[in-house]
């Protein structure tokens, strides 16, 4: 279990060395980094068939609920192993730290063979450290880069933010608005006022920053889309990268592969930056790089613990089932699946909601709780962010055949798991590119998800593109919806044109200005009471 925010429970079968899932608190429509709640514990015990020989709980703050652990701490005393009874049985109980989470996360779910040294970076709100793993497992920690670099990467949007009213900290969904804004900045070296920026920020080992310590400063409440604003943000998301270059460059030399965890491992351009570096023989980042994944990596620490081995047998979609409730059909047409009947409608510049099988782990949509649409128009990028609730400077992402992404990305290597800028290099894909040219590709063979590659080769075939717009199916502010009725409820509120799910096609007949009472109602999602999408997202 992963307590505090970005709550999870996994579930390990060490005998074969398989996840079975890793069910995320957020998911089914609770709200964004939620701890861990009683839908999540009883479905995921609901999983299993008997009571599980250990339990393993993450460690998070001293003093957290009386946590034993902690958060830091690799060496000696960083982990605790007792027994206690459950439900009248005698079991092992594991903790270890956070730290120790996303290292053996990272390491467990990596494709690299068993006894492969590798190097390791956590870099996260808090965290900003090197480690080596060598063949033995065992851990040498190389040293601190930075302290505190995603939160000082997001805090930056919270100093020009006029919205912003509290005097320190940063709120956690901003990382990725300051990321989407980078691509607004013009190129070249930091100015005056950008360095004196960079100098104050970067070293400053405070947590957290308050931001009316510079209220002198011209980046004050500015507003995030402020072309001097989007140029500093380019500047510092550059100064944080080239620290950690910088260090691994001189500290880091054996050309082991390096393994990314913690939240700043889901900055698409500092993962494309990595690669690029060829300090590495490879990098690899799991798709639930962030505090959603951390539940799997204490199970792995718990299980290399326990067992000896700490490599694990992994798929992205393991996370919820769907709740296939019942749903009033007034107003819908329902169809079996037709790959060429979805293309055509896509094509034709319908939305569509997208939902197949379990839902993803990690944050990103990857084809099974998606809202997907054709990649041709900036109109269709407008009306997604409109869709979404979101601001109009934020990109869209699109999925591709991963056969065909050198047809129109400059990165011909697969990406399934959305984690790499690519330049476009097709002109037609407006919906996807981004303000500097670059696009957050996802891409999909017929053994990573049968079904989006059927959707996708039918769509070319109609097209002769293999790219759609793949962005999250969910409510603003919350998780991955994971209900009919609940989707139901925001196709109808948000506009879409219709949703599949599983082997149905449910289009509507009146297209998307249709129900508008239920715009006013409120109502019950993932077991709290939202307000109507149209009034708060």
């Amino acid at each position: 279990m992963k307590p505090g925010h970005d709550g999870a429970i996994a579930a390990l079968d060490t005998s074969a060395a398989e996840l079975i899932y890793s069910y995320e608190a957020e998911k089914d429509s609770f709200a964004r980094y939620s701890n861990i709640n009683p839908t999540t514990i009883l479905e995921a015990a609901g999983r299993l068939d008997a009571i599980p020989d250990v339990f393993a709980v993450g460690g998070w703050h001293i003093g957290f609920n009386h946590d034993p652990v902690g958060y830091y701490g690799i060496a000696q005393g960083s982990d605790i192993a007792s027994e206690r009874t459950v439900f009248g049985r005698k079991v092992h109980f594991y903790s270890s730290t956070h730290e120790r989470s996303h290292l053996w996360g990272s390491y467990g779910m990596s494709p690299f063979p068993s006894g492969m040294p590798c190097y390791a970076l956590i870099w996260e709100g808090w965290s900003g450290d090197f480690y080596e793993i060598d063949e033995n497992l065992q851990v040498e920690h190389r040293g601190k880069a930075m302290a505190n670099p995603g939160h000082k990467y997001s805090f930056l949007y919270a100093l020009a933010d006029p919205k912003f009213a509290l005097p320190k900290g940063h709120r956690i969904e901003d990382a990725g608005k300051l990321m989407a804004l980078c691509a607004y900045g013009q190129i070249g070296s930091p100015d005056q006022d950008e360095q004196a920026l960079i100098d104050f920020v970067l070293p400053s080992e405070v947590y957290p920053l308050a931001k009316e310590d510079l209220r002198d400063s011209p980046y004050y409440n500015i507003g995030v889309t402020h072309q001097k604003f989007t140029n500093l943000a380019r500047r510092v998301s550059d100064a944080i990268f080239d620290s950690f270059h910088t260090f691994a460059k001189k500290n880091l030399t054996k050309g082991y592969p390096l393994l990314i965890s913690g939240g700043c491992g889901l900055n698409c351009e500092w993962n494309r930056r990595w690669l690029e570096t060829n300090l590495f023989s490879d990098v690899f980042i799991p798709p639930c790089a962030n505090d959603t994944g951390s539940a799997i990596g204490t199970a792995v620490d718990a299980m290399r613990h326990f067992t000896g081995n700490a490599k694990i047998k992994w798929n992205v979609y393991s996370g919820q089932p769907f709740a296939h409730d019942q749903i009033d059909l007034t107003g819908l047409e329902v169809h079996p699946l037709d790959y060429g009947q979805v293309a055509s409608a896509l094509l034709d510049d319908k939305v569509i909601g997208w939902v197949q099988g379990n839902c993803e782990i990690g944050p990103r949509a990857l084809g099974n709780r998606s809202i997907l649409a054709a990649p041709f128009s900036k109109a269709t990028h407008e009306r997604l962010n409109r869709i979404k609730n979101r601001e109009s400077f934020r990109p869209i992402a699109p999925v591709c055949l991963e056969d065909d992404v050198a047809l129109h990305f400059d990165l011909a290597r697969p990406s399934p798991y959305m984690l790499l800028f690519q330049k476009v290099l097709d002109s037609r894909l407006e919906a996807v590119t981004h303000a500097d040219g670059t696009a957050r590709a996802q891409t999909v063979s017929r053994n990573h998800n049968r079904r989006l590659f059927q959707l996708l080769t039918s769509f070319k075939a109609k097209s002769g593109v293999g790219v759609l717009c793949n962005t999250s199916l969910n409510f603003n502010g919350t998780g991955f919806i994971n209900r009919a009725s609940d989707l139901l409820t925001y196709a109808r509120a948000a506009g879409l044109d219709g949703f599949v799910i599983n082997d149905a096609f449910y289009l509507f007949k009146a297209g998307p200005s249709r129900c508008r009472a239920d715009r006013k109602r409120p109502h019950k999602v993932g077991g709290a009471f939202l307000q109507a999408v149209a009034e708060n997202g």
